[in-house]
C-alpha cells in the first residue's frame, strides 16, 4: 500500500496517465522488514493527550498505511466490521513486532483507528485517479485495472470496488462532501504534520514546560500560512476564545462545546476535540467519566433504595397518625414548666430562622420564635425541647413538620405559613445570632462537626436586632460628610513588610468604597484592605497563624504584568517563598482581568490550591499556571532540593469545590471569604471537597454582606475615613 506521501502526490497528478505515468515505486517500507529481522525496533513517544509524536511518528503511520493495503481489501466498506477482526490483529502483531509500543487497550485502539484513516485514505486516492476525471467528475467508461498495485488489489476486488463505486447513493454522498471541502472557511496549512507534531513543534520552540496547548492555540496556529501571516478572521475567532476561556465553566466547556467549537458557531465533532487531532476525545481531555447506561445491578440497588424510602414515609405516616395518641402520653408538668423560657434565647418575640436536620441539614423556612413563659400551643402544653415558632416565609416547599398540628391535620411547613407550630431548640437560630456568630459557629451547633472546630474570635458585626449593615451605613454616612465625597479623593492604607514581604501604601479611591456599598465589583485595593484586616485581627501576635499563612501581592502579580513582566513576577514569587524556613501557605488573590480567583500555594510541597467561584479550571490561565510551575522549580532549585527524576516536573495543581458564585460580580467577596475561612481553619492542607465546616454549595447574601460588615467597621476603626 503507497504511503500518505504518495496519496497526497497522486491526488493532485492529472488523471490522465497516458500524459504523465507515476515514477515512483510502491512504499512497502522495506527497510523496516531488514531492520526487524536484525532484532532492530523503533522507540515511539506519546504526548499528554495519547496522541503519536516523535521522530518515528511519520515512518510508523507510512508503516500502517502499507499494512493496511496488505491485508485489508478495499472492498472493506465499514471499518467496524466484525470481519476485519482477524486483519486488525494481523496488522497489530506487526506492529509490535518492529516497534516498542505498550499492548494495551488505549494504544491498540489508537492504531487501529489510524489504520481506518489510511484505509479510506486509499479507497478515495483509488477512486480520484482511476474513477474520476480531471472535473473529478465520475467516468462513464469501464477503468483499466490497475497492474501497479497488483500485490494488493485482485482483479475480482478491483471490480467490485468499481461497482461500489458507481452506485448512486454514493455518488451522491461524494459530491456533497466534495462540495464541503472544495472552499472551506478557515483552511489548514500544515500538509501532513497534523496537530499532535505541530503542538510538538510549538512547545520545543518556544522550551515550555507546559504539556499541551488549548485546541484554539493549537487551531490558528495550523492556519498560519508559510509567510507567518494570520487572516484576520483567524486571529478574530483566536481572540473570542481567548475571552470565552475567561468566562466559561468547565461544566459547560465539557457538554460537547469546546470555546472553540462555541467561537466558531458549529457543533462539536463526535467523539473528537476540535483543534486537537486524532486520538485526542473529549474523554481523555477533560477526564470527564463516560456516560452509560446502568447495569441491571445498579437498577436493582436504586429500586431498593427507593423501595426503602417509601418504606420510611409510610412508618412517618403512621407516626404521624397517632400523633394524637402520642401527645397525651407528654410528660405531665405545670404550664410554666412546660414552656421553660429558654436563656439561650432573648425573651419574647424574635425572628429566627428554621433548620431541619433530616436528610440533611439546611434551612428550610423563616418565621418567630415566641420565647415566653407560660405560653401554649394550640391550648395544649410544648413537648419539652421544643419552643412556639410561626411560620412566615418557607424556603423547602417539601419540607415536613418536625412535629405535625394535630389540630389542623398539618404536615408540611408550606401548609404552615401563617400558624403556629413546635420547632426543636437546636433547629432555631435567631437572625442576629445567625450572623453574629457566622456560619464558623453555627457549625458547632451541628453534632457531628463540633469536635474539630477551632473558631477565631468574631468582634466586627453587630450585637442585637434583626440584621442591618450598620458598619455599611455609617461608613456611607462619613463618606458623604468627608472630603471622599468628592471625585478623586483618595486615603492612603500602610502595608507593613509582614504581610506582602515589602512595605507599601495601599490606596483607597471613593470608587472602591462605592463598590462595596453597592455591591459592585471589587478593585486590589479593597482585596488588600481586607488582607491587612486578617493581619491584623487574626494573626498579629498569633505566631502559631502568622508562621502558617503569608500573602501575596496582587497588586505585583496578576494577568497584565505576567504577561509584560514575567521575569520580575517570578522573582517575587522565589524572594517570597525563600522567606519561609517551615510550610507556609501563601495566600494569592489573582486578578486575571475580570475574574478574581484564589490560589494558595504550598512551595515546600509542591502543591498549589486552585478556589475558583465559577468552576473555572486552571487551564483557562495558561500564563498564571506556567508562572506558578516556573518559580516553585526555581524556589525547588535555590534551596537545592533534591527531588526524584521521576518527579521534578510533577507540581500538583488541586481543584478545591469550593462555593459557586451565581452572578458575575461576586468573586472578590467569595476570595475574601475563602482567605478568612482557611485561616479560620488553620489547616495547610484544603480538603478537596472543601472544609466540612463551611462546605455549602453558594454562599449566601448574608455571608458575604459579613465580609463587607468587616471591613466597613475596619474602615471605621482605623480612622481612614473621618469628617
Amino acid at each position: 500500500m503507497a504511503s500518505d506521501q504518495e496519496n497526497s502526490q497522486d491526488a493532485n497528478a492529472p488523471d490522465d496517465t497516458s500524459e504523465k505515468e507515476i515514477t515512483r515505486g510502491i512504499t512497502i517500507m522495506k527497510s523496516i522488514i531488514r531492520d526487524r529481522d536484525k532484532a532492530v525496533t523503533y522507540n515511539v513517544n506519546w504526548n499528554a493527550d495519547n496522541q503519536l509524536i516523535g521522530s518515528n511518528a511519520a515512518k510508523l503511520a507510512s508503516y500502517i498505511g502499507t499494512l493496511v493495503r496488505m491485508h485489508i481489501p478495499i472492498t472493506a466498506t465499514r471499518w467496524s466490521n466484525k470481519e476485519l477482526g482477524s486483519a486488525k490483529d494481523k496488522i497489530w502483531t506487526e506492529i509490535l513486532r518492529s516497534f516498542n509500543i505498550e499492548d494495551t487497550t488505549i494504544r491498540k485502539k489508537y492504531i487501529l483507528q489510524l489504520a481506518g484513516k489510511r484505509h479510506r485514505g486509499w479507497r478515495t486516492f483509488l477512486t480520484n485517479k482511476y474513477l474520476k476525471d480531471k472535473e473529478k467528475n465520475f467516468v462513464e467508461y469501464d477503468p483499466e485495472y490497475p497492474v501497479k498495485y497488483a500485490i494488493f488489489i485482485t482483479e475480482e476486488e478491483w471490480v467490485a470496488f468499481v461497482a461500489q463505486r458507481r452506485d448512486e447513493n454514493f455518488k451522491k454522498v461524494s459530491a456533497t462532501n466534495r462540495e464541503r471541502a472544495s472552499n472551506p472557511t478557515y483552511a489548514y496549512k500544515k500538509g501532513r504534520l497534523g496537530y499532535a507534531r505541530l503542538e510538538e513543534k510549538i512547545l520545543d520552540e518556544t522550551k515550555s514546560d507546559a504539556t499541551s496547548l488549548p485546541p484554539h492555540v493549537l487551531w490558528k496556529e495550523a492556519r498560519v500560512g508559510k509567510d507567518g501571516t494570520v487572516r484576520d478572521d483567524v486571529q478574530h475567532i483566536y481572540d473570542e476564545c481567548e475571552t470565552l476561556s475567561q468566562s466559561i465553566s468547565t461544566a459547560e466547556d465539557q457538554e460537547n462545546r469546546s470555546v472553540l467549537s462555541r467561537a466558531l458557531n458549529v457543533p462539536e465533532y463526535p467523539g473528537r476535540v476540535r483543534g486537537k487531532g486524532h486520538g485526542c476525545t473529549p474523554t481523555s481531555l477533560y477526564k470527564n467519566p463516560r456516560r452509560r447506561n446502568p447495569s441491571n445491578q445498579e437498577v436493582m440497588e436504586t429500586l431498593q433504595a427507593l423501595q426503602a424510602q417509601v418504606l420510611q414515609l409510610q412508618k412517618d405516616n403512621e407516626r404521624y397518625r397517632c400523633m394524637e395518641k402520642c401527645s397525651s402520653q407528654l410528660k405531665e408538668t405545670s404550664e410554666k414548666a412546660s414552656i421553660n423560657c429558654q436563656n439561650k434565647f432573648p425573651e419574647g418575640i424574635s425572628s429566627c430562622q428554621l433548620y431541619l436536620s433530616s436528610p440533611t441539614y439546611r434551612l428550610v423556612g423563616k418565621g418567630k420564635v415566641h420565647n415566653t413563659s407560660g405560653d401554649l400551643l394550640h391550648h395544649r402544653p410544648l413537648p419539652d425541647g421544643h419552643l412556639k415558632v410561626s411560620v412566615d416565609v418557607v424556603l423547602d416547599k417539601d419540607a415536613l413538620l418536625p412535629i405535625p398540628d394535630i389540630v389542623s391535620e398539618t404536615t408540611l411547613l408550606r401548609d404552615a405559613i401563617g400558624s403556629f407550630v413546635a420547632w426543636p431548640l437546636d433547629l432555631i437560630f435567631i437572625d442576629d445570632e445567625v450572623f453574629a456568630q457566622g456560619s464558623e459557629q453555627l457549625s458547632q451547633k451541628i453534632g457531628s462537626r463540633q469536635k474539630n472546630k477551632r473558631d477565631l474570635p468574631v468582634t466586627y458585626l453587630p450585637k442585637k436586632g434583626a440584621f442591618v449593615p450598620r458598619y455599611q451605613i455609617s461608613l456611607e454616612t462619613l463618606v458623604d460628610s468627608s472630603d471622599m465625597a468628592t471625585a478623586g479623593a483618595i486615603r492612603l492604607l500602610d502595608m507593613e513588610e509582614d504581610i506582602f514581604g515589602y512595605s507599601c501604601t495601599e490606596t483607597i479611591g471613593k470608587e472602591d468604597l462605592e463598590h462595596i456599598f453597592r455591591h459592585q465589583e471589587l478593585g486590589v485595593g479593597v482585596i488588600h484592605t481586607y488582607i491587612r484586616f486578617l493581619y491584623d485581627n487574626f494573626m498579629r501576635g498569633n505566631d502559631q497563624l502568622s508562621n502558617r499563612f503569608r500573602f501575596l501581592s496582587s497588586s505585583l502579580v496578576n494577568k497584565a504584568l505576567i504577561c509584560r513582566e514575567p521575569d520580575s513576577c517570578r522573582e517575587y514569587l522565589v524572594k517570597r517563598f525563600m522567606a519561609s524556613s517551615t510550610n507556609n501557605l501563601y495566600l494569592w488573590p489573582y486578578n486575571s482581568g475580570c475574574h478574581w480567583l484564589l490560589l494558595a500555594i504550598d512551595p515546600l510541597k509542591e502543591v498549589v490550591y486552585f478556589l475558583n467561584s465559577i468552576d473555572g479550571e486552571w487551564t483557562n490561565y495558561p500564563d498564571m499556571k506556567q508562572l506558578v510551575d516556573t518559580s516553585i522549580k526555581v524556589f525547588r532549585s535555590q534551596r537545592q532540593a533534591r527531588v526524584p527524576r521521576t518527579k521534578s516536573s510533577n507540581i500538583t495543581w488541586i481543584k478545591v469545590q469550593c462555593p459557586l458564585q451565581r452572578n458575575g460580580i461576586d468573586c472578590g467577596y467569595f476570595v475574601m471569604r475563602f482567605m478568612r475561612e482557611i485561616i479560620n481553619m488553620n489547616q495547610i492542607e484544603i480538603p478537596i471537597t472543601y472544609f466540612d465546616e463551611y462546605k455549602c454549595a453558594h454562599y449566601t447574601r448574608l455571608q458575604l454582606e459579613q465580609i463587607k460588615e468587616e471591613l466597613c467597621q475596619y474602615f471605621i476603626e482605623k480612622r481612614l475615613i473621618s469628617i
